[in-house]
C-alpha cells in the first residue's frame, strides 16, 4: 500500500467488531462514492455498487425522532428521522439526507439534496476547530435550498463557549469533590471482579495499592484509576485523552454489601456519543479465577 491508493475498509472500535462503518480516503474516494449514490433512474447499473431496492431502503425513514404539522421558518421542517445510517428531515420542501464522522482530531459531514442532485462533503483536520464542517456544510446547503442567509460562524462560536464553558464547571466540580472526598468506611474487596454487558462484554475492577481500576476487555484504552464520589458512586478518570470521555460507576450492592452491579454515564455533558455508557448494564459474573 502507497500513499496514493484508496483505501476502504470497515471502522471498529478500540478492541474488536465492525459496527457498520466504512471508511473511503484515497483519490478515487469521490468517483466510488459516486458509485455507491448513482443516480436509480435506469443509468448503467454495472457501475452502481448499490441496487435500486437498497438504495431506496437505505435513504427510507425508519426510525421517527419527531414530527411537527406547523413548523418554524425559514427551514419549515415537518420531520427527522433515521434511515439506514443517513439523517432524513425535510427543509424549506427538500429532504435532505446527512451524516456526520467523528474521530480524534478529525470531523466530517456529508449532506445530500437528491432533489438537486447535490452532494455536500466536508472533511477537516480539526476537533472542534470552529465547528467548520458544520458551518461550512450549512452556509453551502442554504444556498441551495434558498433560504436567507446566516451567520453560522457566529452561531457555532457562541455554541462552543456555552458547551465548553459548562462543560467545565460541571467536571471541575466534580474532580473538586472527589478530592475532598473520605473513602476509609468503604470495603474496596467488596468491589473487586468482573462485570458483565451483554453487549460491550466484560469489565474488570482491580484492586492495585490499596486503589480501585477498572478496564474493559473488549476497549482496553478504556483503563483508568477510580476515585470515591460519594455513597457507592465512583468516578473513572480513564488513561485515554485523546476525548473527553471520563464517567462515573454507580455500584449496588447486596445485603451483605457486596457489589452485584454497576451502572454509568459520562461526567461531562459534552462527552462524544459514541461512549454511551448511560446503556450498560454490567453485573457481577462468577469465572473459575474469580469465585465470590
Amino acid at each position: 500500500m502507497i500513499h496514493q491508493d484508496t483505501i476502504v475498509a470497515l471502522a471498529t472500535p478500540s478492541g474488536a467488531g465492525a459496527i457498520a462503518i466504512i471508511r473511503l480516503s484515497g483519490k478515487d474516494a469521490i468517483t466510488i462514492a459516486s458509485e455507491v449514490f448513482n443516480s436509480i433512474s435506469g443509468k448503467d447499473l454495472s457501475k452502481q455498487l448499490v441496487s435500486d431496492k437498497n438504495h431506496n431502503e437505505m435513504l427510507k425513514p425508519h426510525t421517527n425522532i419527531w414530527f411537527n404539522t406547523k413548523p418554524n421558518t425559514p427551514y419549515k421542517s415537518h420531520f427527522s428521522a433515521y434511515g439506514l445510517g443517513w439523517s432524513i428531515s425535510d427543509m424549506n420542501g427538500y429532504i435532505i439526507v446527512d451524516h456526520g464522522g467523528a474521530l480524534p482530531g478529525m470531523l466530517s459531514k456529508t449532506v445530500l439534496i437528491p432533489e438537486l442532485n447535490v452532494g455536500i462533503v466536508v472533511l477537516t483536520n480539526a476537533d472542534p476547530g470552529g465547528l467548520s464542517y458544520w458551518t461550512i456544510s450549512r452556509e453551502i446547503l442554504d444556498a441551495f435550498i434558498g433560504v436567507e442567509r446566516k451567520d453560522w460562524v457566529l452561531e457555532a462560536k457562541n455554541w462552543i463557549e456555552s458547551n465548553e464553558s459548562k462543560g467545565d464547571s460541571i467536571t471541575d466540580a466534580v474532580w473538586e469533590k472527589v478530592s475532598k472526598a473520605k473513602i476509609k468506611p468503604l470495603k474496596l474487596k467488596n468491589y473487586v471482579g468482573t462485570y458483565k454487558d451483554n453487549w460491550f462484554g466484560n469489565m474488570e475492577i482491580s484492586l492495585k495499592d490499596g486503589e480501585l481500576w477498572m478496564k474493559s476487555l473488549r476497549s482496553p484504552k478504556l483503563y483508568g484509576k477510580m476515585f470515591f464520589y460519594n455513597s457507592n458512586t465512583f468516578a473513572v478518570k480513564w488513561n485515554y485523552k485523546d476525548m473527553p470521555c471520563d464517567a462515573f460507576a454507580m455500584f449496588n450492592l447486596d445485603e451483605n454489601g457486596q457489589a452485584i452491579s454497576i451502572k454509568m454515564k459520562g461526567i461531562s455533558p459534552n462527552i462524544d456519543f459514541s461512549f454511551d455508557f448511560q446503556d450498560l448494564d454490567l453485573k457481577r459474573i462468577k469465572t473459575a479465577s474469580n469465585k465470590e
